[in-house]
């Protein structure tokens, strides 16, 4: 598991172009910089790995396009130190973010493969996620809440109340919401019963999936 000059040179061309784009917080654009994501991968996608494209990781499911990751990022603006709970684990490379902005990650997986999978790799990878769990990301991680801030990878059809119950009173929630294209939705949670909306735009995600104990 090597990460060669040229593949760091070409995450730097990727940061810089994140920056074109108007990716900002330069915690997260560090974040991009170091976190090599080729190896987060199939060998095969190695050469193609820092362009901004999103690609298969098996079960269905995809890695973000990176400038998805970054802005996912920075509207969480993450503190060092915060709980932050992680819908949708996938390849790991969203947590791995998190994390080496100071986060304490609790993550939770639907597909049984990718969590195996991830699970050894994160740490292999000197990423330690506080928490790593197999299960519905519908019903979150109640034992461990209340969290600063959430964030959902997958296209959710609606914004599950479960999740909203989880978070902090100021916490953010970071939702793509829809069916077959996702407005990225922001939550601030004013008060117990209160909460602040903010849309910015279309994505597109793999669709977020219920029933698993």
């Amino acid at each position: 598991m090597q990460d060669l000059p040229r593949h760091q040179g070409k995450r730097r061309i990727l940061v810089e172009k994140l920056k074109e784009k108007g990716i900002q917080q330069k915690e997260v654009l560090e974040a991009i910089e170091k976190i090599p994501r080729h190896l987060f991968l199939d060998s095969s996608f190695e050469e193609h790995a820092y362009q901004d494209k999103a690609f298969p990781i098996g079960s269905g499911q995809t890695i973000s396009h990176p400038y998805t990751v970054a802005f996912q990022s920075e509207l969480l603006e993450v503190q060092q130190g915060e709980k932050i709970l992680e819908v949708g684990t996938g390849s790991g490379y969203q947590a791995a973010v998190l994390c080496l902005m100071g986060a304490k990650v609790y993550t939770i997986e639907r597909q049984l493969s990718l969590y195996k999978k991830t699970s050894k790799l994160l740490p292999k990878l000197g990423y330690r996620p506080k928490h790593m769990s197999f299960g519905d990301g519908y019903k979150g991680l109640p034992d461990y809440a209340p969290f600063d801030k959430i964030i959902v990878t997958a296209g959710a059809p609606f914004i599950p109340k479960q999740l909203m119950a989880q978070l902090k009173v100021g916490g953010r929630f970071v939702v793509p919401v829809g069916e077959e294209q996702q407005i990225m939705t922001l939550l601030i949670r004013k008060t117990a019963k209160s909460f602040e909306k903010h849309t910015f735009g279309e994505f597109r995600f793999v669709p977020m999936l219920e029933n698993k104990n």
